[in-house]
C-alpha cells in the first residue's frame, strides 16, 4: 500500500475580500536623517541616525486592506503553508477622458497600461495581509493579477491554500 504525500493532510481554506477605492501602488520608503537643535544626530561611529517612513498613502491603503481582510478572516487564525494568490486591481476611469473612451474602457476595451503597477499594488496588499490572512507574505507561491478599468474601482483578493509543503 502507497501512501499519497496528501494523506492526514489538513483542510485547505480559502478567504475572500475586496478593498473599496482607487489601489494604491506601495511608495518606497523615505529616509531623513534625525535632526536635534539644527544638527544631524549621529551613531558611536559618526555616522548620522536616519528615519524611515513609509509615505501616508500606502499606510491608509494597507490599512484599509488590513480592515477588510480581518473581516473576511472573523477570528480564524492565519493560514500556514504555501498559498496561491488572486489579485484583480480594478483603476478608476479618468474623469478626463470622453465619454466614448470611458465607455470603451468600462466594457474593457481599453487597457490599463497607466500607473499604479499591478506589482507594486500586489506589494501593499500583501504587506497589509501579513499576520491577518496568512503568517507572512513569502508563503505567496503562485499568483494570478489582473489589471483593468472599471465603474467601480478597488482590489479583489483571493487567497487558497495549496495542498503543497513548505520548504
Amino acid at each position: 500500500m502507497t501512501t499519497s504525500l496528501f494523506d492526514n493532510a489538513r483542510p485547505l481554506r480559502r478567504v475572500e475580500f475586496s478593498v473599496p477605492g482607487q489601489p494604491v501602488a506601495k511608495g518606497r520608503a523615505r529616509s531623513v536623517p534625525v535632526m536635534r537643535n539644527g544638527k544631524a544626530v549621529t551613531n558611536a561611529n559618526g555616522r548620522p541616525v536616519v528615519q524611515h517612513h513609509t509615505p501616508e498613502k500606502t499606510v491608509i491603503f494597507e490599512n484599509l486592506v488590513k480592515l477588510a481582510a480581518q473581516r473576511a478572516m472573523a477570528g480564524q487564525r492565519p493560514m500556514d503553508g504555501p498559498v496561491e494568490l488572486w489579485l484583480d486591481i480594478n483603476l478608476q476611469i479618468p474623469s478626463s477622458w470622453s465619454k466614448k473612451r470611458q465607455q470603451l474602457a468600462a466594457a474593457g476595451q481599453v487597457a490599463a497600461t497607466k500607473k499604479p503597477d499591478a506589482d507594486n499594488v500586489l506589494k501593499a496588499v500583501k504587506d497589509g495581509m501579513n499576520g491577518i490572512v496568512w503568517v507572512d507574505d513569502a508563503q505567496a507561491v503562485e499568483y494570478r493579477i489582473s489589471k483593468r478599468y472599471s465603474t467601480a474601482p478597488g482590489v479583489c483578493v483571493s487567497v487558497e491554500q495549496l495542498p503543497l509543503q513548505a520548504a
